[in-house]
């Protein structure tokens, strides 16, 4: 007599059922893993822009207005547009704004976005300024607040 005859087809049914039941378990806690991944994106800060933390001078006789910003883009040959924490140093005084466009031939700036203004004796908030004549003239725009101290 042959072995094979002798085997239950209850039981072969049973064990093929079960053989089959676990390889769904497997796939299914496969992709259960794969789905529960999390991508990390970082998106790279400086990809629009054309300068990263770009830093200029404004020159004149008797001063120096140190300009840095987050990123910048070249808007011609001459003009560049500040983006992003830029901020005007010099001796007397500091401009804080988010968007500038330098003139680097002309050394002037104008903002049309709120601005902050300090120096020693004043503290000026306006919505834009304009410096002109290399750093020796601001003149501020739109509703502007002057505290005097």
């Amino acid at each position: 007599m042959n072995f094979f005859l002798h085997i239950n087809r209850k039981l072969l049914i049973l064990f093929g059922i079960i053989i089959i039941f676990i390889f769904i378990l497997i796939i299914f806690f496969k992709q259960i893993n794969i789905n529960g991944i999390e991508f990390e994106y970082t998106k790279n800060p400086y990809s629009d822009a054309d300068i990263s933390e770009p830093k200029f001078a404004i020159n004149n006789e008797s001063k120096k207005i140190y300009i840095s910003a987050t990123k910048g883009n070249f808007l011609n040959d001459e003009e560049v547009l500040l983006k992003d924490n830029v901020k005007f140093k010099s001796n007397d005084f500091s401009i804080e704004t988010e968007k500038v466009i330098f003139n680097r031939d002309r050394q002037t700036a104008q903002s049309k976005t709120k601005s902050l203004f300090k120096s020693k004796n004043a503290t000026i908030s306006s919505n834009g300024f304009n410096i002109y004549d290399k750093g020796n003239k601001i003149i501020f725009y739109g509703k502007s607040y002057i505290i005097l101290k």
